[in-house]
């Protein structure tokens, strides 16, 4: 999950993550879309293949990359433990601006 989470943090990386959601592309479509050289392109896939994050096969002289959503399962259970207290706290600040509307409303 360590590497998973070193990966997530970079911008660019999650840039190509977020392109990968909608499907397959090479590694020049990727390279597009970042403003970063074609070597810098590369250390990043890299780093998302050693996390686990994206998978990669050789069609012809082609590089195509793809998802591998399954690396992000474990990220997604250790943020479940956090995500239940936030939603907790959520629903009582909802309850305490809905209380505070409604007393607003009795003194007018």
């Amino acid at each position: 999950m360590e590497a998973v989470l070193r990966a997530l943090a970079d911008e660019s990386r999650r840039k190509v993550l977020e392109a990968l959601a909608n499907g397959e592309k090479t590694a020049g479509e990727l390279g597009e879309m970042l403003p970063i050289a074609r070597p810098g392109v590369s250390r990043h896939l890299r780093v998302l293949r050693d996390a686990g994050l994206v998978e990669v096969r050789q069609q012809a002289q082609r590089r195509i990359y793809s998802l591998r959503p399954q690396a992000l399962a474990e990220v997604d259970e250790w943020l479940g433990r956090y995500r239940a207290l936030w939603e907790q706290r959520l629903d009582a600040l909802h309850t305490e601006i809905a209380r505070g509307k409604h007393e607003q409303r009795s003194t007018r």
